[in-house]
């Protein structure tokens, strides 16, 4: 079994080409950089939010996770939805749902961990319970049911929650 050691890249890992940002090139502890790029994210046709200031999180073997500012977001779309989850290098994360009930579409870290305090507010959604868009694109979900990755023409693998991954 492959064990990171955080400085290369298993020899599973696809390589990219040129434009494209290799999973296995990502930091851990995980890092937060500027997404200057058209994020628009819909739900039954209608925009829940649309930024060009997203903050993406770039973790070893998961694509992207892309965060949106607060004041971009229609917030009377979305409802508190119950229950929590930890991560441990932001914290405790709350979820959100649609207005009009449902499942869990994002989530954020109200008091995150002082290495990511910037995540304060901001929302992630899960691509694949409402339609993400980046520049245009459409953004698949990462595999997994747990996982809120997005994965664009520009990311390879393979990724975090892919069959086999479990070890990782």
């Amino acid at each position: 079994m492959w064990k990171f050691t955080g400085k290369e890249r298993p020899e599973f890992a696809l390589e990219p080409a040129p434009g494209q940002e290799s999973v296995w090139d990502y930091p851990r502890p995980p890092v937060i950089v500027e997404c200057n790029r058209i994020v628009v994210v819909e739900a039954a046709g209608r925009t829940i939010a649309k930024t060009s200031r997203a903050l993406r999180v770039l973790e070893t073997a998961s694509p992207p996770t892309v965060y949106l500012p607060p004041g971009d977001i229609d917030f009377s779309r979305l409802a508190d939805a119950s229950g929590s989850s930890f991560c441990e290098w932001k914290g405790q994360a709350n979820y959100y749902a649609l207005a009009t009930g449902g499942q869990v579409v994002a989530w954020e870290y109200r008091q995150p961990r002082a290495a990511f305090a910037r995540l304060k507010g901001y929302l992630c959604f899960y691509p694949g319970r409402v339609v993400c868009t980046l520049d245009g694109e459409r953004v698949k979900p990462q595999p997994g049911e747990f996982y809120g990755g997005w994965v664009t023409a520009d990311i390879v693998g393979p990724f975090k929650g892919d069959p086999g991954s479990a070890g990782w």
